[in-house]
C-alpha cells in the first residue's frame, strides 16, 4: 500500500503453505503503517524491485518498499541486517498525524493482548504504546522472524534431494513374479533392506511389470545397474538407479492438496471406484465394532470390498481369531498371501490367536517358525498369546518355556502375560510356582489387575487350600478392588469346594447387601455343592429362587438340575427335563445325557440305560469315551460280558478310542467271573495300543488270577509292577491276601501282613477279614480269636462283615454255640445284622439243633422271629434246605416249623409238595463252599441272594 511515504509491510512468512492459510483464517492479507524513515546518508536512489503477484514480500527486502520520493536504505551483501522493524513503531514523534489517525482508527478494537504476548515472544523491543494491528499472534511472529532474516538466507537453501541412496528401480519384470523370487535373484549384488514389487491393478494376483530394490549400500545399488539388460526368466531388464521422480511427485502432490483443501483434494483426486472401496472399508470397520458377533454381516461386509488391503485382511483374521475359527482364519490369511501381500507381526499373531483358541498349539508353532524364517520379529503381544494358549491346553511346561523366551527378547513384560502364565501354573496346581510369579512381577513395578487375584483365588480352590484363599481376598480389598461377581464366585466357588456350603450362603447374603447380583455360573456352583452333599431339596429351592429373579437357566444349570434329579433316583423327571431343554432350545450335551446313563445301569436297568443312550444320539450328541464306559461299568456289574464287549466293538466302529478305563472295567468283569485268559488278553491289547497301565488295571488282573486261584500267576504279575515300580497299596494286598484265604493258607496270609507292615503300608479291616477268612477255612479258629484280639488293640473295630466271617468259621468247626455267641456279641457293639449274617447263622444252628442243647434251639427261634420282623425273605432253594433241616428237628411240625415258615416264599405251599422238584434240589450243607459266599469278589455278601426283601 502506498500512502505517500514508507510503508512497514508485516507479511505472512514464505513458505508455500502461507497462501492458503492467509486466505483461510485472515480477511486482512497485509498491514501497512506509513512512517518518516529516519535520517540516513544520502545515497544514490535504488531501482524499485518488482515481486511476482502471489508473492507477499519480496525474496531480498525486510519488507520497507520505497516511493519516489522516499529512499530506501540497502543492507550490504556481507554484513547481516540487524534492524529492529518494530523500532520506528515505538517514535511517536516521527509519524504524520494523518498516519497516527488512519492506525488508531484500525488497532483501537484489539485492546492491549497482544502487546503482551509480544513481549514474552519476540524480547525485540518493549511494546509500542498503541496495541498492534487484528493479526494472528503465531503469523504475526513469523512475519517479525522473517523479516529480520538476512537475504543470504533465503537465496541459499538447498534444493530438496528425492532420490534416495541405495534404490534401483527394476522394468519388465515377468507379470507372475513374485517377490521371494525377485528378491533372491537381486541380492546378489548385496544386502537389500527392502523389495517393493508394484502389485497390478485389475489382476492384483500379478505384478505391474516393475518394481524398487532398496539396498543397504549405495555400492550394491551401482553394481547391480551394471547389468542393465540382463536375462530373467525370458524377459530383458531394464536396471537403473532411481531418480526420485516417484517421491518428488508425491511431494508436489501433497503441497497441492494443502494449497487447495486436504479434503477437497482428497475427494476430488478420488475415482468413483476408490469413493466406493473407501466407503466399504468403512462399513467393515464399523461392523467389526458395532455388530461383531453377526458373523453373517462381518463377512457379507468384507466380500463388498474391491481388492481388500492388508488391513481388511488382518481385520478379517483377528475377527476368526477371536472366534476360535482357525480354518478360515488360515483361508483368510492364504488369500491375503496370494495378493502378494506379506504379513505382518500383527497379522501373524491374530492367526497364531486362532489356533492358540482352538487348542491346535502345533500349527500355532508351525506359524512362529515361519515368522522367525520370514524375519519377522514377535512382538510382545505374540509371545502373551503362545503363553494362553498353553495356558488353557494345561500345558504349563511349554508355557513356561515361551515365557522365558519372552523375557529374554523384551526386558519389560506386562501384566497380561505374567496373568497367563499364573494361570497356567494354578491350573495344574502348581500354587508354589504361581506364587513365585506373583511376587517377580511385584518386584518389577508391575500392578496386578484384580484378573490375577481372581486367578489366584481358582488356584487355591482347586488345592483346597481355605485360607490362602482368603487371604487373597482380602488383600484384593486392600489394594481398592471394589469385589465383582466373579470375586464372589470364587469364594462360592472354594466354599461348595471344601464341603462348607453354609459359608456359600453367607457370601450370597453379602453380595445382596453388596448390591452384587448372581449370575448364572454363581447360582450353578451353589446348585452343584447342594448336589455334592445329596441336599436336594435346597438345590432345588436354589434353582427356584434363580427363575423367580427372572433369570433364564442355561445348559449348564439344566445339568445339574438333571444330576440332582438323578441322584435322588428319580429318572423320568430327569428325562422331562431333557424334554423341557429341547422345548426352550437349549441343545443337550452329552453330559447332559450321562448322569442318567449311569443312573440306570447302577440300578440295573440297562434296557433303559441303551434307550436314554439311543436317544441322545438322536438328540446329536456324539458318544465319547466315557458315554461307553458308562454302558460298560453297568453290563460289567451285571456280570453281562458278552454284551460288554459288543458295546466295546461298537465304540470302535464309532471312531471313539478305547481308554485305560475301558480295558480296566473289561478286565474286571472277567475277574469277577474268573476268567483269566480273557483278562490276560485284553491286558495285552491295552498295551499293544500304547495306553499306560496304572494301579488299577494290576489290580484287576490279580483280581482274575486270584479268583481263578492261580496264585504263581499273581505272584508273576506283582514282580512286573515291582519291576515298572508301581508300589503295592492296601487293595493289592487284600487282593493277595484274599487269594492265599480261598486256598486256606495262613502261612502265606500271615507273610503277606508281615511284609505290609516293613513297607508302610498299615493294614485295615479288609486286611484282618481276609485273614480271618484264611483261618477259618484252615480251622485255625484260635489264631482267629487272636487276630480279633489285634484288632481292638490297635483300634481297628470289627464290621459286620468280620463277624460273618468269624461265624462262618464256628460253623465251620461245628460250633454253632461259638457262633451264637459272636452273634450276641456283633448286637451288643450296636452292629445290625445282615441278610448274610442271618443265612450263615441260622442255617449251622438248624444243621445243629437236633443235637445240640436247649439253648441253641432258643437262639434259633429268637433268630427266627427277628428275621420276620426285618420282613426277611428267604428264595426257594433256601427254603427247601431249611425244610429238610425243621424235618429233622421237628417231624410233622411245631412252633419253631411254624416260625420259620414266615420267611419262605409265598408260593412255598404250592411247590412243597412236588417231590420231583425237591428231589432236583441239591442239598445245601453248612459245611459247603456255597454258603461261603467265595463267588463274590471280595464280599461274603453273595449268600444274600439268598434273601430278599419283602
Amino acid at each position: 500500500m502506498d500512502n505517500g511515504g514508507s510503508v512497514l509491510s508485516l507479511s505472512a512468512p514464505h513458505f508455500p503453505y502461507s497462501a492458503t492459510i492467509l486466505r483461510r483464517h485472515s480477511p486482512v492479507a497485509s498491514i501497512s503503517f506509513s512512517l518518516k524513515p529516519p535520517p540516513q546518508p544520502p545515497q544514490p536512489p535504488p531501482e524499485p524491485l518488482e515481486s511476482p503477484p502471489d508473492l507477499r514480500r519480496p525474496e531480498k527486502s525486510l519488507g520497507f518498499s520505497s516511493s519516489s520520493s522516499s529512499p530506501s536504505p540497502t543492507p550490504s551483501p556481507k554484513t547481516p541486517l540487524k534492524i529492529n522493524p518494530l523500532k520506528g513503531l515505538t517514535n511517536r514523534s516521527s509519524v504524520s498525524p494523518l498516519v497516527q489517525s488512519e492506525v488508531s482508527s484500525k488497532v483501537s478494537s484489539f485492546g492491549s493482548s497482544l502487546a503482551s504476548k509480544l513481549r514474552l515472544s519476540s524480547k525485540l523491543s518493549p511494546p509500542p504504546p498503541p496495541p498492534p494491528p487484528p493479526v494472528e499472534e503465531t503469523q504475526f511472529r513469523d512475519d517479525l522472524r522473517n523479516d529480520t532474516k538476512p537475504p543470504e538466507e533465503e537465496t541459499r537453501k538447498p534444493q530438496q534431494d528425492f532420490r534416495q541412496e541405495g534404490k534401483i528401480f527394476v522394468g519388465n519384470l515377468p507379470t507372475w513374479i513374485k517377490k521371494p523370487e525377485f528378491e533372491e535373484f537381486f541380492r546378489q549384488f548385496g544386502p537389500i533392506e527392502n523389495v517393493i514389487l508394484i502389485k497390478g491393478h485389475h489382476e492384483v494376483e500379478k505384478n505391474a511389470g516393475f518394481g524398487f530394490i532398496i539396498y543397504a549400500a549405495e555400492k550394491s545399488a551401482m553394481k547391480a545397474v551394471e547389468f542393465d539388460g540382463v536375462e530373467f526368466h525370458g524377459r530383458i531388464l531394464t536396471v537403473k538407479l532411481d531418480d526420485g521422480k516417484r517421491l518428488k511427485t508425491k511431494a508436489e502432490q501433497r503441497v497441492r492438496w494443502v494449497q487447495e483443501g486436504e479434503e477437497d483434494a482428497k475427494m476430488s483426486n478420488k475415482s468413483t471406484w476408490h469413493q466406493e472401496r473407501e466407503g466399504s472399508r468403512k462399513s467393515l470397520q464399523r461392523i467389526l465394532d458395532t455388530n461383531g458377533d453377526n458373523w453373517q454381516a462381518v463377512i457379507s461386509a468384507f466380500e463388498k470390498i474391491n481388492k481388500p488391503s492388508r488391513t481388511e485382511f488382518g481385520l478379517m483374521v483377528k475377527f476368526y481369531g477371536r472366534r476360535g475359527d482357525m480354518h478360515r482364519a488360515r483361508e483368510t490369511f492364504e488369500r491375503m498371501r496370494a495378493r502378494g501381500i506379506t504379513p505382518t507381526s500383527r497379522i501373524y499373531t491374530s492367526l497364531i490367536h486362532a489356533y492358540a483358541v482352538g487348542r491346535d498349539m502345533d500349527e500355532a508353532l508351525s506359524c512362529v517358525r515361519k515368522m522367525k524364517e520370514e524375519g519377522i520379529e514377535m512382538s510382545l503381544v505374540t509371545y502373551s498369546v503362545i503363553v494362553g494358549g498353553f495356558s488353557k491346553a494345561g500345558n504349563a511346561e511349554a508355557a513356561d518355556h515361551w515365557f522365558d523366551e519372552a523375557k529374554r527378547i523384551h526386558k519389560t513384560l506386562n501384566a497380561s502375560i505374567y496373568g497367563k502364565i499364573i494361570y497356567a501354573h494354578c491350573q495344574t496346581c502348581n500354587m508354589e510356582r504361581a506364587e513365585a510369579l506373583v511376587r517377580e512381577m511385584e518386584e518389577e513395578g508391575i500392578d496386578a489387575p484384580i484378573a490375577i487375584y481372581h486367578t489366584m483365588m481358582d488356584g487355591y480352590t482347586m488345592v483346597a487350600d481355605e485360607k490362602k484363599g482368603l487371604i487373597v481376598f482380602k488383600r484384593l480389598k486392600e489394594c481398592g478392588f471394589t469385589p465383582t461377581v466373579v470375586t464372589y464366585g470364587c469364594l462360592i466357588n472354594l466354599y461348595t469346594k471344601v464341603g462348607k456350603i453354609s459359608k456359600a450362603l453367607e457370601v450370597s447374603r453379602v453380595m445382596k447387601e453388596e448390591g452384587v447380583k448372581h449370575n448364572l455360573k454363581t447360582y450353578s456352583m451353589m446348585i452343584n455343592g447342594f448336589v455334592k452333599l445329596k441336599d436336594w431339596a435346597n438345590a432345588f429351592a436354589v434353582f427356584e429362587d434363580m427363575v423367580n429373579e427372572g433369570m433364564k437357566p442355561d445348559v449348564i444349570l439344566y445339568n445339574n438340575i438333571i444330576a440332582a434329579f438323578c441322584g435322588m433316583g428319580n429318572m423320568d423327571r430327569a428325562i422331562q427335563t431333557v424334554k423341557e431343554m429341547q422345548k426352550l432350545r437349549h441343545r443337550p450335551t452329552t453330559r447332559t445325557f450321562m448322569p442318567i446313563i449311569n443312573g440306570f445301569a447302577k440300578s440295573g436297568d440297562m434296557r433303559r440305560s441303551l434307550e436314554v443312550f439311543d436317544m441322545m444320539r438322536r438328540c446329536g450328541c456324539v458318544p465319547t469315551v466315557h458315554t461307553f464306559n458308562a454302558l460298560i461299568n453297568g453290563l460289567v456289574e451285571k456280570r453281562q460280558m458278552e454284551k460288554a464287549v459288543e458295546i466295546l466293538d461298537e465304540m470302535t466302529l464309532a471312531g471313539v478310542s478305547a481308554n485305560e478305563h475301558t480295558y480296566t472295567k473289561i478286565m474286571q468283569g472277567y475277574a469277577s467271573v474268573g476268567d483269566t485268559g480273557k483278562a490276560f488278553e485284553y491286558f495285552t491289547r491295552l498295551q499293544n495300543e500304547g495306553l499306560e497301565v496304572d494301579i488299577f488295571t494290576y489290580e484287576a488282573l490279580l483280581k482274575a488270577c486270584c479268583k481263578s486261584g492261580r496264585m504263581q500267576s499273581a505272584l508273576a504279575v506283582t514282580k512286573e509292577m515291582s519291576a515298572r515300580n508301581i508300589p503295592r497299596n492296601s487293595f493289592v494286598y487284600n487282593i493277595l491276601i484274599d487269594g492265599w484265604a480261598r486256598r486256606g493258607d495262613v502261612w502265606e496270609a500271615a507273610d503277606l501282613i508281615q511284609q505290609m507292615k516293613n513297607e508302610g503300608v498299615k493294614p485295615d479291616i479288609h486286611t484282618y477279614t481276609s485273614f480271618i477268612s484264611a483261618c477259618s477255612k484252615a480251622g485255625d479258629m484260635n489264631r482267629a480269636t487272636q487276630t480279633i484280639e489285634e484288632m481292638e488293640a490297635i483300634g481297628v473295630k470289627p464290621n459286620i462283615k468280620t463277624y460273618t466271617t468269624l461265624i462262618k468259621g464256628w460253623a465251620r468247626a461245628s460250633l454253632p454255640e461259638k457262633a451264637l455267641s459272636c452273634y450276641e456279641e456283633m448286637k451288643a457293639m450296636g452292629l445290625k445284622p445282615d441278610k448274610a449274617v442271618y443265612h450263615c447263622l441260622l442255617t449251622s444252628l438248624l444243621s445243629r439243633a437236633s443235637i445240640a442243647e436247649a439253648y441253641i434251639y432258643s437262639g434259633v427261634m429268637t433268630i427266627c422271629k427277628e428275621m420276620v420282623e426285618a420282613g426277611l425273605i428267604v428264595d426257594m432253594g433256601t427254603a427247601v434246605h431249611w425244610s429238610k433241616c425243621l424235618c429233622k428237628i421237628e417231624g410233622s411240625g411245631g412252633e419253631l416249623t411254624e416260625t420259620l415258615q414266615k420267611t419262605f416264599p409265598p408260593d412255598w405251599s404250592s411247590h412243597h409238595h412236588h417231590h420231583g422238584f425237591l428231589d432236583q434240589i441239591s442239598d445245601v450243607d453248612s459245611d459247603e463252599d456255597d454258603v461261603d459266599g467265595e463267588d463274590d469278589d471280595d464280599d461274603v455278601n453273595s449268600v444274600s441272594g439268598f434273601l430278599s426283601y419283602k
